[in-house]
């Protein structure tokens, strides 16, 4: 039997479930919203164009207005001013798109405190207890975020002082672009970056340093919980957008069921 159809087969039996990873799009998905001057991107929006009515009798459809960077998505590295020569999303690596996938789990710290941030000796702990990061693969961050996904106001947990969500350390983001064998790094939250990322140095740091290194960003992940440690795959299917600096993504996992 050749490899493609004992796939199949596993698929069919279940031996390999697919996880969706994805948060559905509807206008109440939350968004990063960025404070005056800067522009901010646009919630996901239907507009009917017909319903099995006079402007189409048999068929319905919709036009979609929604933003790059709106809900499950794709950031290129062409997205930060440290990426800008770097590819953008119509370019993204076959091998990246579908590649291994290993999670790191800090609901438990994040919980206790929501600007909790991932360190280097976090990662260096996870290796020594799992193994090495996957070359060339993804590094996705279990938080327990996704249970705020509800409402803006939950997801971003802003204050007087600013949003309070977790991320990763200047340093950590600085490791996992140029010391980790990694392709890519993903998040529950609304962006790879912690809420407090603009008083880092240097600022948005996850997102300086990854996209200067042509790597990619997964954010508004779901379903963490159901990928195991070690040992899945991930298919990431964002929009080829020529030009474009990031795209709405349906996220999967493959992961073996004893």
């Amino acid at each position: 039997m050749s490899v493609l159809s004992a796939f199949a087969d596993a698929l069919r039996s279940g031996a390999v479930e697919v996880v969706d990873l994805t948060t559905p799009l509807q206008s109440s998905t939350p968004i990063l919203e960025l404070p005056e001057p800067f522009a901010n991107t646009s919630r996901f929006r239907l507009e009917e164009l017909s319903r099995y009515d006079d402007r189409g009798p048999a068929w319905y459809w919709n036009d979609i207005h929604t933003g790059e960077h709106t809900g499950t998505h794709l950031d290129a590295p062409n997205h930060w001013v440290t990426g800008r020569d770097g590819p953008d999303v119509s370019q993204v690596p076959m091998r990246t798109l579908v590649a291994p996938v290993v999670v790191i789990d800090r609901t438990a710290e994040v919980a206790a405190d929501p600007d909790f941030l991932l360190e280097v000796s976090d990662l260096e702990a996870w290796q020594a207890e799992h193994g090495p990061l996957p070359d060339g693969g993804w590094l996705l961050y279990r938080t327990g975020w996704e249970a705020r996904g509800g409402t803006q106001e939950e997801f971003a947990n802003a204050d007087e002082a600013g949003p309070h969500t977790p991320g990763v350390s200047a340093a950590c983001a600085r490791w996992i672009a140029e010391e980790s064998p990694l392709a890519g790094f993903g998040v529950e939250t609304v962006g790879t970056d912690a809420g407090a990322a603009g008083g880092f140095d240097p600022p948005f740091s996850c997102h300086h340093f990854l996209m200067g290194a042509h790597k990619w960003g997964l954010t508004s992940l779901r379903n963490l919980g159901r990928v195991p440690t070690t040992g899945a795959v991930l298919v990431v299917s964002p929009l080829p957008i020529v030009g474009g600096s990031g795209s709405p993504a349906r996220v999967l996992a493959l992961v073996e069921r004893a």
